[in-house]
């Protein structure tokens, strides 16, 4: 059952993705038309090798190329440089000219210019030689049923327990270092004396001229009240008017 469409109906909505609604029960069209039920989707083989009797009867093996037919068949590479250099020298300055002189000219480069070149040959493999990467063995399951792992790991354990504890029976015991005077004065460390103010000889042995408290505990007491209360105070040292009002 189709939904009913308002409109008219065009080819393009069935090839544009963004206009096909997709259909109940069914997975959204790319937009895509098949080619039809002849089309043969691939690459032709060209190769004629004989198919399956072919390759069961005999074994191709290929020979490797030698290094003086691979020469002989190959032909050298075009020497842009050398074409290049020639062009300048004829007095060629742009870049047409240069194309045109390419076309025109041919040089090729030198085989094997440098001393002690050779064509690399491809390693011999042994016809026996198998490729790939080895199968890990298979996992004992009885070993994993049975926690034989887990009671490994255990006796480890408590031989590594057992080795740590003869170890420390066996180190030798220290006994008390007597202490001397110079570990006691180390351990010591002597209070910082407190430097008094300096002031004139005349007036070091002078008490106070006026002391309004009458001991010094209310004196302690008094100063205490004003530090409690000179936080609701203003000014720097909590002297000024109440700032609460």
């Amino acid at each position: 059952m189709q939904a009913s469409r308002v409109g008219v109906v065009r080819d393009s909505m069935l090839a544009n993705p963004l206009l096909i609604r997709p259909a109940l029960g069914k997975t959204k069209s790319k937009g895509l038309t098949c080619l039809g039920p002849d089309f043969v989707y691939g690459t032709v083989a060209t190769i004629q090798d004989g198919g399956v009797s072919e390759a069961l009867s005999n074994w191709r093996t290929h020979s490797l190329p030698t290094s003086g037919s691979r020469g002989h068949s190959r032909r050298p590479e075009k020497d842009f440089v050398a074409l290049n250099r020639e062009g300048v020298k004829s007095g060629l300055v742009t870049a047409k000219e240069h194309y045109q002189y390419r076309a025109t000219h041919d040089r090729r480069r030198a085989a094997f210019a440098r001393r002690g070149s050779h064509v690399p040959v491809p390693p011999r493999i042994p016809p026996d030689t198998t490729f790939g990467i080895s199968t890990q063995p298979s996992t004992p399951i009885c070993e994993l049923l049975e926690h034989k792992y887990a009671q490994h790991w255990l006796e480890e354990q408590q031989a590594k327990e057992r080795a740590l504890e003869e170890r420390q029976l066996n180190m030798p015991k220290l006994g008390r270092i007597q202490e001397t005077r110079t570990t006691l004065l180390r351990k010591s460390r002597p209070m910082p004396e407190s430097t008094p103010l300096w002031k004139l000889p005349r007036f070091q042995q002078v008490g106070p001229a006026l002391d309004t408290f009458r001991d010094p505990y209310a004196r302690k007491k008094a100063f205490s009240a004003h530090f409690s209360d000179s936080v609701a105070r203003t000014g720097q040292l909590g002297q000024g008017t109440y700032t609460v009002g």
